[in-house]
């Protein structure tokens, strides 16, 4: 088993600040309405070693700090990171894992159970791309992603299979809610932010009749400049 305390100062300070980042924005879940209890998690890859920091498994939010977040390997092996041994990551771990080790751009992975998100997923059907936010977040439509039982990695392998190709940084697998991605645990943070708010605005519409589409051009439009323009750089 990987010592913490063998690794270099420099990656153990990385760490460190990793654990930080992560307990820091658990926080943004339940304060933007996105789970209950211990459901959901937040993960970010450590900058500059094969390792991530997650959520201990069915510990409550209030009740996060940066010393018991999870510290394991890409392949998903909890390492000797000074938390006590019977606090297990998330049961999540296998999907964030395979996530990491088969996108090697993806720095943050975000899974919520949010409430109109969740139930597209029950519906096996995407969020249509009907609001110009969405073209500027997501680049088109959210897709599904296949139905996956939590345990190994199918669910990361699902959640590859979908985005891999994809613009959108969001995915709903099927019967199961959001996983969202990001080039940290921020940004993958923000999407699934992000993901619920189009959920809901789009699920409003439907009740009201038929949300028209936003042309593709338009689409293409938006997200480039939303993604190269918007904002400070």
């Amino acid at each position: 088993m990987i010592r913490l305390s063998e690794l270099a100062p420099d990656v153990q300070a990385s760490v460190r600040a990793t654990r930080e980042r992560v307990a820091r924005l658990h926080a943004e879940l339940p304060a933007n309405g996105l789970v209950v209890w211990t459901a959901g998690n937040v993960s970010e890859r450590v900058p500059g070693a094969d390792l991530f920091a997650i959520k201990p498994s069915g510990v409550r939010y209030d009740e996060l700090a940066a010393d018991n977040m999870v510290v394991c390997t890409l392949d998903g092996e909890k390492i000797d990171d000074g938390t006590p041994a019977a606090l297990t990551p998330s049961s999540d771990t296998a999907a964030h894992a395979y996530v990491y080790r088969h996108m090697e751009d993806v720095g943050g992975v975000v899974h919520t159970h949010s409430t109109y998100a969740t139930a597209f997923a029950s519906l096996h059907r995407p969020i249509p791309c009907v609001l110009t936010m969405m073209g500027d977040e997501f680049g088109g439509e959210v897709p599904v992603g296949p139905f996956a039982i939590i345990g190994d990695d199918s669910i990361g392998r699902g959640i590859v299979e979908t985005l891999r190709d994809s613009r959108s940084p969001a995915v709903l697998m099927a019967n199961h809610g959001p996983f969202t991605i990001g080039k940290d645990a921020q940004a993958a943070v923000k999407a699934a932010v992000m993901v619920e708010e189009v959920a809901r605005t789009v699920a409003m519409a439907q009740l009201l009749g038929d949300p028209v589409p936003v042309a593709q051009g338009a689409i293409d439009s938006l997200y480039a400049r939303y993604q190269n323009v918007y904002g400070q750089h």
